[in-house]
């Protein structure tokens, strides 16, 4: 990242790759390019990108799961919830889902992710309880209210069954990560005689 013109940024980028080059690195064109932090990019699937922050004229960049790692976590989540997967048990979905959700929400835990957090406990909730109604379709009564009885946690809408409770993304703690830019070291950095 630089502070100035798209011209500096083209030129660190040269710089950049002279200094890789006797590593026998190379920048990849294809994956390299130029943009304004405005505009966001994506890296190592976050996208960072500088937003006005909610109710106030302030700039901060944010740092938050990208649209691409997003819709591949609820991919995920359909092709365990999916009808192929019906002789599996209750207690087995929900332990993997659980799984797949807290390793995707553990990577994205260092940005801002809990409304995306929210949002895939969500649609995996709604994807459990689908689930949970075509597999128990044939039995009589299995509207809401049963569904509610059986398979969740009494007065809650949370999924239990057998020990096995939906934890979802949500019960993973967000942490902001604390700027160590100026502490790390690097090579470009002036060292004091």
């Amino acid at each position: 990242m630089v502070s100035g013109e798209r011209r500096h940024a083209e030129a660190l980028r040269d710089e950049a790759a002279a200094a890789l080059a006797p590593l026998g690195l190379r920048l990849a064109e294809e994956k390299t390019r130029v943009v304004h932090i405005d505009e966001g990019f994506d890296f190592l699937s976050f996208t960072i990108r500088r937003m006005c922050k909610r109710g106030t004229q302030k700039r901060y960049v944010y740092t938050m799961p990208s649209r691409k790692a997003i819709q591949a976590i609820r991919d995920k989540v359909s092709a365990k919830t999916y009808r192929s997967t019906l002789h599996h048990s209750p207690e087995a979905l929900i332990q993997g889902v659980n799984r797949a959700l807290a390793g995707w929400a553990n990577y994205f835990r260092h940005g801002v992710s809990k409304a995306v957090f929210s949002k895939i406990d969500s649609h995996a909730w709604g994807r459990i309880m689908r689930w949970l109604r075509r597999k128990y379709k044939g039995h009589a009564g299995l509207g809401m209210p049963e569904l509610r009885r059986r398979f969740c946690v009494p007065g809650t809408w949370t999924f239990a069954v057998n020990g096995v409770r939906f934890t979802g993304a949500s019960v993973v703690p967000v942490t902001r990560y604390r700027y160590r830019g100026s502490n790390i070291p690097t090579p470009w950095t002036p060292q004091p005689d």
